[in-house]
């Protein structure tokens, strides 16, 4: 897949997160505040002197906010695609999870309560290696349906339950 050339805020954004994550970063910020501290006499701590520091640090905060927002959301975007290509690609991983990112808080609570029942069912096993995905519990549950249906018990009451709706 060939690159394209990022837009200005994106490179910049790119260049800025790398930059004030660095060791270097943090080395001037301590010193910048050292500076301040210094200085405080020489200011007789007044209001103006507070005040440098107060709207410098609410400025950068402010902004650097917007810089990380944009780097997170570029890396959880890039870490969703791989994990969608991982699912994907691998036989025995259900499809259904590719881009479940979408789906509602409370949609995404019941897919949480299922893969606990999926874990509790697994640690009963002695096989580690044994997979457990949506499919196959569906698989499971159709095959369980199917001998339900065969049995007598069921026929009859299918058929007591036609009867009645009549």
């Amino acid at each position: 897949m060939a690159k394209k050339k990022k837009n200005l805020f994106e490179r910049f954004a790119n260049w800025a997160t790398a930059a004030t994550g660095s060791s270097a970063a943090f080395i001037i910020a301590i010193c910048t505040i050292i500076v301040w501290l210094v200085t405080g006499p020489v200011f007789k701590y007044s209001d103006t002197w507070q005040l440098i520091i107060n709207t410098g640090t609410t400025i950068i905060t402010f902004l650097m906010v917007f810089l990380i927002q944009k780097s997170q959301n570029k890396d959880s975007k890039a870490i969703h695609l791989k994990l969608n290509e991982l699912l994907a690609s691998h036989e025995g991983a259900s499809n259904r999870m590719v881009d479940i990112e979408d789906l509602t808080e409370d949609e995404l609570d019941k897919l949480h309560k299922f893969y606990v029942k999926i874990s509790d069912l697994a640690e009963k096993e002695d096989d580690i290696l044994c997979t457990h995905s949506i499919d196959a519990a569906e698989e499971n549950h159709n095959e369980k349906l199917t001998k339900i249906k065969s049995k007598a018990h069921y026929k009859s009451a299918k058929t007591s339950t036609s009867k009645q709706n009549k």
